[in-house]
């Protein structure tokens, strides 16, 4: 072992505090499991609505418009029509 690791130091020389950093870590783990059971019960409710009937597609898009505001919403939705007009789509 050489002595700067002995005294702690990374690859950047610089101090590193051991147990700090291996906190940090494991709260990033921790999050990292929540972060997987919260997607699969997203999941799950897009199944029950499939299940139901619903259309989980447009369940996806209502969720993105609404979390839009709503001046950006309409100017994204002139921008497609216009240029759906221009295509001769509408």
């Amino acid at each position: 072992m050489s002595a700067a690791d002995e005294r702690g130091e990374g690859m950047g020389g610089g101090q590193v505090a051991a147990e700090e950093l291996r906190l940090l870590i494991e709260r990033a783990e921790r999050l990292e499991e929540e972060k997987k059971g919260i997607q699969d019960d997203i999941k799950d409710v897009f199944a029950e609505a499939k299940g139901r009937g619903y259309d989980p597609k447009a369940i996806r898009t209502i969720i993105a418009i609404r979390k839009k505001k709503r001046e950006e919403y309409q100017e994204e939705e002139a921008i497609l029509e216009t240029y759906m007009n221009a295509l001769g789509m509408l």
